[in-house]
């Protein structure tokens, strides 16, 4: 297996499986529209035979983009985009509370066999500019299987707060909305993926919402070609930590209706609170394999991975 990595400067990195051609995903750090809370995303990721997992600015929510970490509800800010949640008033279109996360570094931008890194810094802002956090982010391309039809991503993000006072993670359900607990880690997959079947070790579908599970696997079936796609999300054992409420591994947003969406929420039930100087580390495993999958395949590659 060899990787390849393209760097269009200022704009994307593109990094391709060789032997078929395919380019497995962009990663998109320049600037993009200022409502829609800009940050660095990764559209389209494809399947090693080339079919795309990923939406980019749907009709419904033009902020979803990919694959990409947000902060719906951040002090009083939204780093996600679109319209705010107000407790009573629903949606409200408040463009002074609208943040952004900046590129402003990479350490590392390498291809080597079947590994890829992409190291970056970020730096995290709320409508007026000032530095709310800094981030350290890593993405590694791992496990390609060609056997399987399979490969792996790992995202792994350090987010410091700068603040002189803590740094307050909620989401639309910490502010009374029920079920939509997205913040975090988030991807938006594309309109076919509609009606897909969720699952986990030991549940399915809508019972997933708001709940934890080590791992959530989407399956969809495509358009425009034959065939399903997988996609597996996976919490790493260091994510675990002993805050007050305890809020390892996190609960799940997912949605198939309206759409295709997976979050391992971070304030879903309730606030996140990261004090002055601390740091959030949090790390995930998305595998993206061509095929259906079943739970007794989904299980034995989280294993076998291990």
């Amino acid at each position: 297996m060899t990787l390849a990595l393209t760097h269009a400067h200022g704009d994307r990195i593109t990094v391709a499986h060789e032997p078929t051609g395919t380019e497995l995903f962009a990663y998109v750090y320049r600037p993009e529209a200022a409502w829609e809370a800009p940050k660095p995303y990764l559209h389209p990721i494809r399947t090693l035979s080339g079919a795309v997992v990923t939406d980019y600015r749907p009709n419904d929510h033009r902020w979803h983009k990919g694959l990409q970490l947000t902060a719906s509800h951040l002090s009083g800010q939204n780093l996600w985009g679109g319209n705010t949640y107000v407790h009573g008033e629903g949606y409200l279109p408040l463009p002074e509370k609208i943040g952004s996360m900046a590129h402003v570094s990479f350490d590392e931008v390498s291809a080597t066999g079947d590994r890829a890194v992409i190291a970056e810094r970020l730096t995290w802002h709320p409508y007026d500019g000032e530095l709310w956090a800094d981030e350290e982010r890593r993405l590694e391309v791992s496990h390609l299987d060609a056997a399987a039809g399979s490969w792996s991503l790992t995202w792994t993000s350090a987010v410091t707060n700068r603040r002189a006072e803590p740094l307050r993670f909620g989401s639309p359900t910490t502010h009374g909305r029920p079920a939509a607990g997205y913040t975090g880690l988030f991807w938006r997959g594309p309109r076919a993926f509609r009606d897909g079947r969720v699952f986990s070790a030991e549940a399915d579908g809508g019972e997933l919402m708001g709940t934890q599970a080590s791992w959530l696997a989407y399956v969809g079936e495509h358009d425009g070609r034959d065939g399903h796609a997988t996609l597996v999300f996976e919490h790493a054992a260091a994510n675990d930590h002993a805050g007050e409420k305890g809020t390892h591994p996190a609960h799940w947003f997912v949605r198939s209706d309206p759409f295709a969406a997976v979050a391992p929420s971070w304030a879903f039930h309730d606030e996140l609170v990261l004090a002055p100087g601390d740091t959030l580390t949090r790390s995930y495993r998305v595998t993206v394999a061509d095929g259906a999958w079943d739970r007794e395949r989904v299980a034995a590659q989280v294993e076998g991975a291990a």
